[in-house]
């Protein structure tokens, strides 16, 4: 069957680059009325010059609950949701008691608060409809010790696995289901091309390695995994979470 999004208002968190902007332009080619959410403004204009269909783009910090409360009251309905801003905010790994509250906070916040906020703005709308899509994107970290090293990181995007399976018990009734991505380490944007220069050839060739499939994978495999969560080809599929990882 084929995939199609027509009539159905799509929100994509962190859209600027990377995943959340492939994200973006997967729906957006398949007839979704998206709109693409991040803090970086110039990121999120050429993600809408670059969308085949209809993208809008608002520069919202999506740890900031009355802010995005705002923003989904001026969308208005929403059938799918895919919350894949996060990220490690250029912090490097360091010793636990070298960890500020700061840092430990910032990364929860954008990494897992962000996501609890925009289920909370769009669910009441979902439940009235008796239909919705939350699609989570975690990481390898939130299965395991994170490559990046960063405690915060690796606990938050775990928090993100378990809200997942929280909320898709809560809203079921009402038709709404909630998965998760955890993918693998991507070269999507600026930091994770910083870590994957970090390692250094023999860093490059091990990570390698240790993929079934010995390559890395792009944006669009991440992208395609979330169009099938948000598809009818996932009705009865929730609480889930896929690794699009290439194999571990």
């Amino acid at each position: 069957m084929d995939i199609r999004f027509d009539q159905k208002t799509v929100i994509v968190t962190g859209a600027a680059h990377g995943f959340g902007r492939a994200i973006a332009h997967a729906f957006s080619s398949l007839g979704a009325r998206v709109h693409a959410w991040d803090l970086i403004a110039a990121g999120l204009e050429e993600t809408k010059s670059n969308a085949e269909g209809h993208c809008e783009v608002r520069a919202l910090d999506v740890t900031n609950f009355e802010a995005v409360q705002d923003a989904a009251r001026a969308i208005g309905q929403v059938d799918i949701l895919v919350n894949n801003a996060g990220g490690v905010l250029g912090q490097v790994g360091k010793p636990l008691e070298l960890v500020t509250s700061k840092e430990w906070n910032d990364i929860v916040a954008v990494n897992l608060s962000a996501a609890f906020y925009t289920a909370q703005a769009v669910t009441p709308g979902m439940k009235a409809a008796g239909w919705g899509r939350i699609i989570n994107i975690s990481s390898g970290a939130g299965l395991g010790p994170s490559l990046t090293g960063i405690q915060a990181y690796a606990s938050a995007k775990a928090g993100l696995v378990n809200l997942t399976r929280q909320l898709c018990h809560e809203l079921g009734t009402w038709n709404i289901t909630v998965n998760c991505i955890a993918p693998g380490f991507v070269r999507s944007n600026p930091t994770t091309e910083k870590q994957w220069q970090s390692y250094g050839e023999a860093g490059q060739k091990q990570l390698l390695e240790n993929i079934a499939l010995k390559r890395l994978g792009a944006p669009s495999d991440i992208a395609n995994g979330v169009l099938f969560f948000a598809s009818d080809l996932a009705n009865w599929v929730s609480g889930q979470v896929l690794s699009v990882d290439g194999g571990k």
